[in-house]
């Protein structure tokens, strides 16, 4: 795993910073774990523009990927770490041992293919990665992933590339949890996580080197609102390079936008969050 710079034959390349591929070592996806990923361009069920800046793009099939890692004591043989154009992370492909079932999960870091990976509630399991525990068994300080917010609902926070949260506490029914947005959380003891960091560590640190990389993805070109006229944008208008002019930056519907709050001060799971994340 590492980066990937390139000589200056393109001005597409001359700045471009992308990840290598270096860790994977099957390149075709399992069919039965597939199925059609339909786009939508942004459209709603009537044909309306809902989610703006969408569209084109290459087309995908989504992964099935096993996030309630349900299946106990039942150890699971990595067959192989692929790509997944649907996340930023790698992802693993087991078969279990009994059955020779075959799953996909989120790879971290230190997961090779040949290694073997069980999810279980006993205490002596090896604390290793790919290995999926009940917090309470899960040792103060461990990095983990894929973690459940409520017990048997499937791995919700930490999921993206190179992420990790860290156990740092138990407290009676609940564990404390440094996110990586460093936003500490109480969480359910009886919830499952899974040892180890994300894979594709260096995901952030890439330049796509051009405008079409990003519409290979399905994102289409942004206009700022400044450039626009006053019938488009509420910042549009004026003579010459303006300023926005609002007392606030807002929408083109006028909604107060950049650093407006919009999590409910009465939200039932506020009580949870011991510390929120540095602004």
């Amino acid at each position: 795993m590492g980066i990937r710079r390139f000589k200056p034959t393109t001005n597409g390349l001359r700045h471009a910073v992308l990840v290598d591929f270096a860790e994977l070592t099957k390149h075709t996806p399992e069919k039965s774990l597939l199925e059609p990923l339909k786009q939508s361009g942004g459209r709603n069920n009537n044909g309306r523009i809902t989610s703006r800046r969408k569209g084109g793009g290459h087309k995908r099939m989504y992964r099935v990927i096993d996030f309630k890692r349900s299946r106990i004591d039942d150890p699971a043989l990595v067959v192989g770490i692929e790509y997944d154009p649907n996340r930023t992370c790698r992802i693993a492909l087991i078969e279990y041992q009994s059955d020779k079932l075959r799953n996909y999960i989120l790879a971290p870091v230190e997961l090779r293919a040949g290694q073997t990976v069980v999810s279980t509630n006993s205490d002596n399991i090896d604390i290793k990665a790919g290995n999926a525990l009940l917090l309470s068994k899960i040792p103060l300080g461990a990095a983990i992933h894929n973690i459940e917010l409520k017990p048997g609902c499937g791995g919700k926070l930490a999921r993206s590339a190179g992420a990790s949260a860290q156990l740092i506490a138990k407290d009676g029914e609940y564990a404390h949890l440094r996110m990586p947005s460093s936003e500490v959380r109480m969480i359910p003891i009886g919830c499952r996580a899974t040892i180890g960091q994300l894979s594709n560590v260096e995901h952030g640190t890439q330049s796509i080197g051009k405008a079409g990389r990003n519409r290979w993805k399905g994102k289409r070109p942004v206009s700022r609102g400044v450039v626009r006229n006053p019938v488009d944008h509420p910042h549009g208008g004026g003579e010459g390079k303006a300023p926005q002019g609002n007392p606030h930056p807002v929408s083109p519907w006028g909604q107060k936008t950049k650093g407006l709050k919009t999590r409910s001060p009465r939200k039932y799971s506020n009580k949870h969050i011991l510390k929120r994340r540095i602004k």
